[in-house]
């Protein structure tokens, strides 16, 4: 089936369910017509995912339209924001009907879930990438930011860490041992789920927060660097799932703290306020550390001695391609 580029933007894009009240004019002109809130700011993100460098060049279709929506969705999350519209560009080696459909389903699914409407974008040809961005509100007193953490807060992540960076390495060297295992973690990576939720129950309380895209050494450090403060991280309470614990290296928290792609949260709480936020929250958080005074970023295990990391988290330039 041979499709024009205007086919395929109206056949797979156009026709979505999410309509709301504050998308004057859609996908179909020149340019989107939105109305935002007068009592919030626009909190705006974009991110590009490219075939073979952040996700395997065989990753199944639906996998990448919900991940190209979930990543940008999960910065939204970090900041307290509520989901509203995205754009999406397209770049597509071929017109592949069959691939577009099921792109879309996992899409549509994610932004069904959030109430997110599609409201523009672009198609070209090209190797395959995607360009998601999303925007969302937030008050100026309730946004999340990174520069707000103090000596004395609990640091906490939602979910379990190293989850996905396992997933990637058991999908380029399968094996047949510990199936139901090797198949929950491909799924964490493929299918990351952004917590909006915990985001929204953070506003006005979390003294700062960050989503866990690199790595967590990686994105607390950018924490602790805009907030000007260090952290001790106790390894035996980092949330590790049973298929990680099952399936991990021997040293197994230095993979969980290195690798990127789990999109969980990471927060920081004052003293005071742990047990009522955390009784908020709709998904299991762990405090694993807590912010210090003196710099650096400190690694300790059960007796509290100081632990070496050997690898910081993905860098563009300098990591590894999925291929």
């Amino acid at each position: 089936m041979t499709c024009s580029e205007f086919d395929l933007i109206r056949h797979f894009f156009t026709e979505q369910s999410i309509r709301r009240t504050d998308v004057p004019l859609g996908i179909g002109d020149d340019a989107a017509l939105l109305s935002p809130p007068a009592d919030s700011l626009l909190a705006v993100s974009v991110d590009t995912l490219i075939a073979g460098i952040h996700f395997p060049l065989d990753t199944i279709a639906r996998a990448v339209g919900y991940k190209a929506l979930a990543v940008n969705l999960s910065d939204l999350a970090a900041m307290g924001a509520e989901p509203a519209w995205a754009t999406l560009a397209l770049t597509l080696p071929r017109a592949d009907t069959s691939w577009l459909s099921d792109f879309a389903q996992g899409f549509f699914e994610l932004a069904s879930t959030h109430n997110v409407q599609l409201v523009g974008g672009d198609t070209t040809r090209g190797p395959l990438s995607i360009t998601v961005q999303v925007t969302g509100f937030v008050s100026q007193e309730q946004a999340l930011l990174r520069n707000g953490a103090q000596p004395g807060d609990g640091i906490f992540l939602t979910g379990t860490v190293g989850d996905a960076g396992l997933g990637l390495r058991l999908y380029q060297q399968p094996s047949d041992t510990h199936c139901d295992a090797t198949m929950h973690l491909i799924h964490r990576l493929e299918f990351p789920t952004p917590r909006i939720a915990v985001g929204l129950a953070l506003r006005g309380r979390a003294s700062s927060a960050i989503d866990i895209s690199d790595g967590l050494a990686a994105d607390l450090g950018h924490v602790l660097t805009a907030s000007g403060v260090g952290a001790d991280i106790h390894v035996d309470q980092l949330p590790l799932s049973s298929a990680y614990r099952l399936l991990a290296p021997e040293n197994n928290w230095q993979t969980a703290v290195s690798a990127g792609d789990d999109y969980e949260l990471c927060f920081t709480l004052p003293a005071g306020l742990e047990t009522e936020v955390l009784a908020r929250l709709d998904c299991p958080c762990t405090r694993i550390g807590e912010i210090t005074a003196s710099p650096g970023l400190r690694w300790r295990d059960a007796n509290d001695q100081q632990l070496a990391l050997d690898n910081a988290g993905f860098d563009h330039f300098t990591s590894r391609k999925p291929q």
